[in-house]
């Protein structure tokens, strides 16, 4: 069986768009791009290494694909994530026909949650989400993903694509792993907990034998 992991840097307000740069979609005039790039540090540096170190193949969304493909095959990097990003079988996500130029890419196809559904059936390595937020809405609603790995960063951002939009399965979550880098990043790992459970801090209301009790203890005081 094979698990959808979803490693997503967000803001304090949710916002998951653009974080790398500037000009990295700039959809409904997001102008903040670029907001991770003052929080690097040691520890934040190490949890995004940790998310290559076991065997994945990339499930990307259409534009995080673009932005992939003119990078990464191109930079000259032969570092880790250049490496592991050439070689590993990208699965690509997209209403619209695009070329798939980079090698080892294929098309999930007009069914993207049935395929995914039957590639978690398969043997094989996890499916790592990168950016990709109209991809991971459509598998938050399906509830396809088995685990999420969130850097929140220590900033509002008012507007833009958010992680959790309001088709998302309300879900509850555990906590596998967290920690706080220097600069404030909060790491965490999270992993579906079964359904939520509503409860509720008001005054419970006595039963009959409590009732009861309590009148003939006042009876008797």
């Amino acid at each position: 069986m094979r698990e959808i992991v979803a490693a997503t840097f967000l803001s304090l307000d949710g916002v998951m768009q653009a974080p790398g740069g500037p000009d990295e979609d700039t959809t409904g005039g997001f102008k903040l791009g670029g907001w991770i790039v003052n929080y690097g540090d040691e520890v934040t540096h190490q949890a995004v290494m940790e998310s290559f170190a076991e065997p994945f193949d990339l499930l990307l969304g259409r534009k995080t694909y673009e932005i992939f493909a003119a990078h990464w095959p191109f930079t000259g990097d032969d570092g880790p994530i250049a490496e592991a990003f050439n070689r590993v079988t990208k699965y690509v996500a997209s209403r619209s026909g695009i070329a798939l130029d980079w090698q080892n890419s294929v098309s999930l196809g007009d069914d993207v949650v049935a395929r995914l559904t039957a590639l978690k059936r398969e043997d094989g390595p996890r499916l790592l989400i990168q950016g990709s937020a109209d991809l991971i809405q459509t598998l938050l609603r399906h509830d396809l993903i088995d685990e999420m790995k969130l850097m929140i960063f220590p900033l509002v951002l008012g507007k833009g694509k958010r992680l959790f939009g309001e088709g998302a399965m309300p879900a509850a979550m555990r906590v596998i792993d967290s920690k706080v880098s220097p600069t404030g990043v909060m790491i965490g790992r999270y992993r579906r907990d079964g359904a939520v459970k509503p409860g509720s801090f008001a005054m419970a209301q006595p039963s009959q034998a409590e009732i009861a009790r309590r009148q003939k203890w006042a009876a008797e005081g």
